[in-house]
């Protein structure tokens, strides 16, 4: 009986500490990340490797650019068209999954209600997937860049290593490829056009917009004008 109790304390101290550094760690971290841009993330990696096994050459195309020097048309159309709450809630938009939970239950095609906060906290800390351990981490990140990072910096690293086509990360990168142009100039319809892409990059692309693409388009430019004036 003592032997096992004392195995069980020498468990709980590791345990303990195991906890203690993961808490320290991702603070650290997630604080690091207010001053020091993403590098790379899980997913530019993984779809590197991708490629690779595919025979294609690697592709990892991005190039950063500063929050002021983003159209702020781009901002809108992206706020209008992933997270049009995104200015007032706190990381997690609960009327935005109720709706999507009420939609998934209708139909089979599935909706998500992932904020900017969370697909941010998901793109730089995490691997892609749907697990609730990964979803478990997510929220908890989600927490941690709401509570330390501005609203500014969050949507600022969004738009920066977002995936925009195959091998094509950020929204300079990806304005440079389909407009030959910078994203500090983009047009509202231009804007609205990348964001509307935005679900799933690389099977839509602003070069060859489908009817639904362009419906899209239509509803993300309707929904900035409702958005107004943005005060960050």
């Amino acid at each position: 009986m003592a032997k096992s109790s004392s195995l069980l304390q020498r468990l709980s101290k590791i345990i303990l500490r195991l906890i203690l550094w993961f808490f320290g760690i991702s603070i650290f971290w997630v604080i690091l990340l207010i001053f020091v841009n993403p590098p790379v993330t899980y997913l530019m990696l993984q779809r590197g490797f991708e490629r690779k096994a595919e025979g294609k050459t690697w592709k990892l195309k991005k190039d950063w650019k500063d929050f002021e020097d983003i159209s702020m048309n781009l901002k809108k159309a992206v706020l209008a068209a992933e997270d049009a709450r995104f200015l007032i809630h706190h990381g997690f938009d609960f009327e935005a999954i109720e709706k999507a939970y009420q939609k998934n239950k209708k139909g089979k095609k599935i909706h998500g209600g992932s904020t900017i906060s969370q697909q941010t906290a998901k793109n730089v800390f995490l691997w892609p997937g749907r697990s609730y351990i990964r979803k478990a981490f997510e929220a908890y990140f989600t927490l941690l860049i709401e509570i330390f990072w501005s609203k500014e910096r969050i949507l600022e690293v969004y738009l920066n290593v977002i995936e925009t086509g195959d091998g094509i990360y950020g929204m300079e990168a990806a304005t440079q490829t389909y407009y030959g142009k910078s994203c500090t100039s983009l047009l509202k319809g231009e804007a609205a056009l990348l964001a509307a892409v935005l679900p799933n990059p690389r099977r839509w692309t602003p070069l060859k917009p489908t009817t639904y693409i362009y419906y899209k388009q239509g509803l993300i430019l309707r929904n900035m004008r409702n958005l107004g004036k943005l005060k960050f």
